[in-house]
Protein backbone atom coordinates (compact mmCIF):
# COMPACT_ATOMS: atom_id res chain seq x y z
CA UNK A 1 0.00 0.00 0.00
CA UNK A 2 1.19 3.52 -0.80
CA UNK A 3 1.67 6.01 2.06
CA UNK A 4 -1.64 7.07 3.58
CA UNK A 5 -2.34 10.60 2.39
CA UNK A 6 -4.97 12.95 1.02
CA UNK A 7 -8.61 13.45 1.95
CA UNK A 8 -10.35 10.38 3.33
CA UNK A 9 -14.04 10.92 4.19
CA UNK A 10 -15.49 9.25 7.25
CA UNK A 11 -18.35 7.33 5.68
CA UNK A 12 -21.64 8.38 7.31
CA UNK A 13 -23.91 5.40 7.93
CA UNK A 14 -27.35 6.16 6.45
CA UNK A 15 -30.30 4.66 8.27
CA UNK A 16 -33.92 4.04 7.36
CA UNK A 17 -36.62 5.51 9.59
CA UNK A 18 -36.50 2.19 11.49
CA UNK A 19 -32.76 2.79 12.05
CA UNK A 20 -31.61 -0.07 9.82
CA UNK A 21 -28.63 0.43 7.51
CA UNK A 22 -29.83 1.86 4.20
CA UNK A 23 -27.65 -0.09 1.80
CA UNK A 24 -28.60 1.55 -1.53
CA UNK A 25 -27.94 5.00 -0.10
CA UNK A 26 -24.65 3.83 1.39
CA UNK A 27 -23.53 2.70 -2.06
CA UNK A 28 -24.44 6.09 -3.51
CA UNK A 29 -22.28 7.82 -0.87
CA UNK A 30 -19.16 5.92 -1.90
CA UNK A 31 -19.75 6.83 -5.54
CA UNK A 32 -20.32 10.49 -4.58
CA UNK A 33 -17.01 10.69 -2.74
CA UNK A 34 -15.14 9.04 -5.57
CA UNK A 35 -16.61 11.59 -7.98
CA UNK A 36 -15.22 14.35 -5.72
CA UNK A 37 -11.70 12.95 -6.04
CA UNK A 38 -11.14 11.63 -2.52
CA UNK A 39 -8.13 9.48 -1.71
CA UNK A 40 -9.74 6.78 0.42
CA UNK A 41 -12.96 5.72 2.19
CA UNK A 42 -12.95 5.52 5.99
CA UNK A 43 -15.63 3.12 7.26
CA UNK A 44 -16.81 2.79 10.86
CA UNK A 45 -15.43 6.00 12.24
CA UNK A 46 -17.01 8.09 14.98
CA UNK A 47 -19.17 10.00 12.48
CA UNK A 48 -20.14 6.61 11.05
CA UNK A 49 -21.63 5.70 14.45
CA UNK A 50 -19.41 2.63 14.85
CA UNK A 51 -20.27 2.53 18.54
CA UNK A 52 -23.95 1.88 17.70
CA UNK A 53 -23.41 -0.84 15.10
CA UNK A 54 -23.42 -4.61 15.50
CA UNK A 55 -20.50 -6.70 14.28
CA UNK A 56 -22.62 -7.96 11.37
CA UNK A 57 -23.57 -4.42 10.36
CA UNK A 58 -19.94 -3.36 10.48
CA UNK A 59 -18.89 -6.18 8.18
CA UNK A 60 -21.69 -5.44 5.74
CA UNK A 61 -20.83 -1.73 5.57
CA UNK A 62 -17.21 -2.48 4.75
CA UNK A 63 -18.21 -5.10 2.19
CA UNK A 64 -20.40 -2.53 0.42
CA UNK A 65 -17.62 0.06 0.44
CA UNK A 66 -15.17 -2.45 -1.02
CA UNK A 67 -17.64 -3.43 -3.75
CA UNK A 68 -18.31 0.19 -4.73
CA UNK A 69 -14.72 1.43 -4.51
CA UNK A 70 -13.55 -1.36 -6.83
CA UNK A 71 -9.94 -0.78 -5.86
CA UNK A 72 -9.87 2.83 -7.04
CA UNK A 73 -9.04 4.08 -3.53
CA UNK A 74 -8.19 2.18 -0.35
CA UNK A 75 -11.02 1.28 2.01
CA UNK A 76 -10.23 1.68 5.71
CA UNK A 77 -12.19 -0.38 8.24
CA UNK A 78 -12.51 0.67 11.86
CA UNK A 79 -12.00 -2.34 14.10
CA UNK A 80 -11.43 -0.68 17.46
CA UNK A 81 -12.95 -1.93 20.70
CA UNK A 82 -12.23 -2.32 24.38
CA UNK A 83 -10.67 -5.77 24.47
CA UNK A 84 -7.76 -6.94 22.35
CA UNK A 85 -9.57 -10.18 21.65
CA UNK A 86 -12.61 -8.51 20.05
CA UNK A 87 -10.42 -6.15 18.01
CA UNK A 88 -8.32 -9.04 16.68
CA UNK A 89 -11.44 -11.00 15.74
CA UNK A 90 -12.99 -8.09 13.83
CA UNK A 91 -9.63 -7.25 12.25
CA UNK A 92 -9.30 -10.76 10.86
CA UNK A 93 -12.85 -10.61 9.49
CA UNK A 94 -12.26 -7.26 7.78
CA UNK A 95 -9.15 -8.60 6.07
CA UNK A 96 -11.20 -11.53 4.76
CA UNK A 97 -13.88 -9.15 3.44
CA UNK A 98 -11.29 -7.23 1.44
CA UNK A 99 -10.56 -4.04 3.39
CA UNK A 100 -7.31 -2.41 2.31
CA UNK A 101 -6.32 -0.97 5.69
CA UNK A 102 -7.54 -0.68 9.26
CA UNK A 103 -8.20 2.09 11.75
CA UNK A 104 -7.93 1.08 15.40
CA UNK A 105 -9.13 3.53 18.02
CA UNK A 106 -7.52 3.28 21.44
CA UNK A 107 -9.41 0.97 23.79
CA UNK A 108 -11.69 3.02 26.00
CA UNK A 109 -13.66 3.13 29.28
CA UNK A 110 -10.71 1.99 31.43
CA UNK A 111 -7.65 4.23 32.03
CA UNK A 112 -5.20 2.01 30.16
CA UNK A 113 -1.47 2.59 30.67
CA UNK A 114 0.88 3.31 27.78
CA UNK A 115 2.42 -0.14 28.29
CA UNK A 116 -1.01 -1.70 27.89
CA UNK A 117 -1.70 0.35 24.75
CA UNK A 118 1.57 -0.75 23.19
CA UNK A 119 0.82 -4.40 23.94
CA UNK A 120 -2.70 -4.02 22.54
CA UNK A 121 -1.62 -2.50 19.25
CA UNK A 122 1.26 -4.91 18.76
CA UNK A 123 -1.11 -7.85 19.24
CA UNK A 124 -3.57 -6.43 16.71
CA UNK A 125 -0.79 -5.72 14.21
CA UNK A 126 0.51 -9.27 14.56
CA UNK A 127 -2.94 -10.63 13.67
CA UNK A 128 -3.11 -9.06 10.20
CA UNK A 129 -1.06 -8.27 7.12
CA UNK A 130 -3.03 -5.05 6.58
CA UNK A 131 -1.62 -1.59 7.34
CA UNK A 132 -2.99 -0.01 10.50
CA UNK A 133 -3.78 3.58 11.42
CA UNK A 134 -3.80 4.38 15.11
CA UNK A 135 -6.87 6.44 16.03
CA UNK A 136 -6.43 8.99 18.82
CA UNK A 137 -9.59 10.65 20.18
CA UNK A 138 -9.01 11.27 23.90
CA UNK A 139 -12.09 13.47 24.37
CA UNK A 140 -14.28 10.44 23.58
CA UNK A 141 -12.15 7.55 24.83
CA UNK A 142 -10.60 9.09 27.93
CA UNK A 143 -7.30 7.54 26.82
CA UNK A 144 -4.30 9.42 25.39
CA UNK A 145 -1.51 8.14 23.18
CA UNK A 146 1.75 9.69 24.31
CA UNK A 147 4.34 10.68 21.68
CA UNK A 148 6.75 8.05 23.02
CA UNK A 149 4.09 5.40 22.53
CA UNK A 150 3.53 6.52 18.94
CA UNK A 151 7.31 6.40 18.37
CA UNK A 152 7.42 2.83 19.67
CA UNK A 153 4.44 1.71 17.61
CA UNK A 154 5.79 3.37 14.46
CA UNK A 155 8.56 0.75 14.55
CA UNK A 156 5.97 -1.98 13.86
CA UNK A 157 6.08 -2.52 10.07
CA UNK A 158 2.34 -2.48 9.44
CA UNK A 159 1.48 0.39 11.81
CA UNK A 160 1.75 3.14 9.22
CA UNK A 161 0.17 6.23 10.70
CA UNK A 162 -2.17 7.92 13.15
CA UNK A 163 -5.44 9.80 12.84
CA UNK A 164 -5.39 12.46 15.53
CA UNK A 165 -8.78 13.84 16.59
CA UNK A 166 -7.56 15.55 19.75
CA UNK A 167 -8.07 18.96 18.19
CA UNK A 168 -4.70 19.96 19.64
CA UNK A 169 -2.15 21.11 17.08
CA UNK A 170 0.74 20.59 19.51
CA UNK A 171 -0.21 16.91 19.73
CA UNK A 172 -0.12 16.67 15.94
CA UNK A 173 3.35 18.24 15.90
CA UNK A 174 4.56 15.78 18.53
CA UNK A 175 3.18 12.82 16.56
CA UNK A 176 4.88 14.05 13.37
CA UNK A 177 8.21 14.20 15.18
CA UNK A 178 7.65 10.87 16.94
CA UNK A 179 6.58 8.89 13.87
CA UNK A 180 9.39 9.87 11.53
CA UNK A 181 9.37 10.57 7.78
CA UNK A 182 7.60 7.37 6.69
CA UNK A 183 4.76 7.65 9.22
CA UNK A 184 1.51 9.32 8.12
CA UNK A 185 -0.07 11.79 10.53
CA UNK A 186 -3.62 12.69 9.51
CA UNK A 187 -5.80 15.44 10.93
CA UNK A 188 -9.01 14.09 12.40
CA UNK A 189 -10.14 17.66 13.16
CA UNK A 190 -11.04 19.33 9.86
CA UNK A 191 -10.20 22.79 11.19
CA UNK A 192 -6.54 21.70 11.43
CA UNK A 193 -6.21 20.13 7.98
CA UNK A 194 -4.11 22.78 6.25
CA UNK A 195 -1.92 23.43 9.28
CA UNK A 196 -1.27 19.68 9.61
CA UNK A 197 -0.22 19.51 5.95
CA UNK A 198 2.07 22.51 6.34
CA UNK A 199 3.69 20.94 9.41
CA UNK A 200 4.52 17.67 7.63
CA UNK A 201 1.29 15.69 8.00
CA UNK A 202 -0.16 13.93 4.99
CA UNK A 203 -3.87 14.65 4.94
CA UNK A 204 -7.09 14.34 6.86
CA UNK A 205 -9.79 11.88 7.78
CA UNK A 206 -12.77 14.17 7.33
CA UNK A 207 -16.31 14.22 8.63
CA UNK A 208 -17.01 17.46 6.75
CA UNK A 209 -16.27 15.65 3.48
CA UNK A 210 -19.70 14.03 3.79
CA UNK A 211 -21.29 17.44 3.26
CA UNK A 212 -18.70 19.38 1.23
CA UNK A 213 -16.33 16.83 -0.32
CA UNK A 214 -15.31 19.28 -3.05
CA UNK A 215 -14.21 21.84 -0.46
CA UNK A 216 -12.12 19.32 1.47
CA UNK A 217 -10.38 18.05 -1.66
CA UNK A 218 -9.82 21.66 -2.76
CA UNK A 219 -7.86 22.42 0.43
CA UNK A 220 -5.61 19.44 -0.20
CA UNK A 221 -5.21 19.98 -3.95
CA UNK A 222 -4.33 23.66 -3.56
CA UNK A 223 -1.76 22.80 -0.92
CA UNK A 224 -0.33 19.96 -3.02
CA UNK A 225 0.02 22.33 -5.98
CA UNK A 226 1.80 24.96 -3.89
CA UNK A 227 -1.19 27.33 -4.08
CA UNK A 228 -1.04 28.34 -0.45
CA UNK A 229 -3.30 31.38 -0.61
CA UNK A 230 -6.05 29.40 -2.33
CA UNK A 231 -5.59 26.62 0.23
CA UNK A 232 -5.91 29.14 3.08
CA UNK A 233 -9.07 30.58 1.54
CA UNK A 234 -10.62 27.14 1.19
CA UNK A 235 -9.66 26.24 4.76
CA UNK A 236 -11.22 29.48 6.01
CA UNK A 237 -14.44 28.67 4.18
CA UNK A 238 -14.79 25.51 6.26
CA UNK A 239 -15.38 27.56 9.42
CA UNK A 240 -19.19 27.99 9.14
CA UNK A 241 -19.80 24.23 8.95
CA UNK A 242 -17.34 23.52 11.74
CA UNK A 243 -19.08 26.07 13.97
CA UNK A 244 -22.59 24.67 13.53
CA UNK A 245 -21.38 21.05 13.76
CA UNK A 246 -20.50 21.59 17.42
CA UNK A 247 -24.02 22.60 18.39
CA UNK A 248 -25.54 19.10 18.57
CA UNK A 249 -24.53 15.53 19.35
CA UNK A 250 -22.41 14.03 16.59
CA UNK A 251 -23.07 13.14 13.86
CA UNK A 252 -26.56 14.68 13.86
CA UNK A 253 -25.55 17.95 12.18
CA UNK A 254 -23.79 16.18 9.33
CA UNK A 255 -26.74 13.83 8.88
CA UNK A 256 -29.26 16.66 8.84
CA UNK A 257 -27.09 18.54 6.37
CA UNK A 258 -27.16 15.54 4.07
CA UNK A 259 -30.92 15.19 4.53
CA UNK A 260 -31.31 18.85 3.56
CA UNK A 261 -29.31 18.08 0.41
CA UNK A 262 -31.63 15.19 -0.46
CA UNK A 263 -28.95 12.59 0.32
CA UNK A 264 -31.19 10.49 2.59
CA UNK A 265 -28.89 10.06 5.59
CA UNK A 266 -31.93 9.40 7.77
CA UNK A 267 -31.82 9.65 11.55
CA UNK A 268 -28.97 8.94 13.89
CA UNK A 269 -29.31 5.76 15.88
CA UNK A 270 -30.98 6.33 19.26
CA UNK A 271 -30.44 7.86 21.73
CA UNK A 272 -28.98 10.62 19.50
CA UNK A 273 -31.71 13.13 18.56
CA UNK A 274 -31.92 15.59 15.65
CA UNK A 275 -30.57 19.11 16.21
CA UNK A 276 -32.88 21.75 17.65
CA UNK A 277 -34.86 23.89 15.16
CA UNK A 278 -32.59 26.91 15.69
CA UNK A 279 -29.56 24.81 14.78
CA UNK A 280 -31.34 23.46 11.69
CA UNK A 281 -32.12 27.00 10.55
CA UNK A 282 -28.49 27.99 10.99
CA UNK A 283 -27.40 24.87 9.13
CA UNK A 284 -29.70 25.67 6.22
CA UNK A 285 -28.12 29.14 5.97
CA UNK A 286 -24.64 27.62 6.04
CA UNK A 287 -25.50 25.19 3.25
CA UNK A 288 -26.85 28.03 1.15
CA UNK A 289 -23.53 29.82 1.54
CA UNK A 290 -21.65 26.72 0.30
CA UNK A 291 -24.08 26.46 -2.60
CA UNK A 292 -23.28 30.04 -3.60
CA UNK A 293 -19.54 29.33 -3.32
CA UNK A 294 -19.92 26.32 -5.64
CA UNK A 295 -18.98 23.63 -3.11
CA UNK A 296 -22.40 21.95 -3.08
CA UNK A 297 -23.84 20.43 -6.23
CA UNK A 298 -27.17 19.29 -4.77
CA UNK A 299 -30.27 21.44 -4.34
CA UNK A 300 -31.12 22.39 -0.76
CA UNK A 301 -34.46 20.92 0.32
CA UNK A 302 -37.16 22.90 2.09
Amino acid sequence: MKPVEGIIPVLITPFTEKQDVNEPVLRSYVRRYLDAGVHGIFCLGTNGEFFSLSAEEKKRIVQIAVEEAKGRVPVFAGTGGISTREVVRLTEQMEEIGADALSVITPYFLPFSQKELIAHYKSVAASTSLPILLYHFPARTGVRLEPGTVAELAKVPNIVGVKDSSGDFETILQFIRAGGPDFSVLAGSDSLLLWTLMAGGRGGVSGSANVVPDLMTAIYTHWKNGELEQAREAQERLRPLSAVYKKATLPSVFKEAMNLLGLEAGPCRSPVLPPEPAVLNELRDVLQRYKEWGYIREEIQG
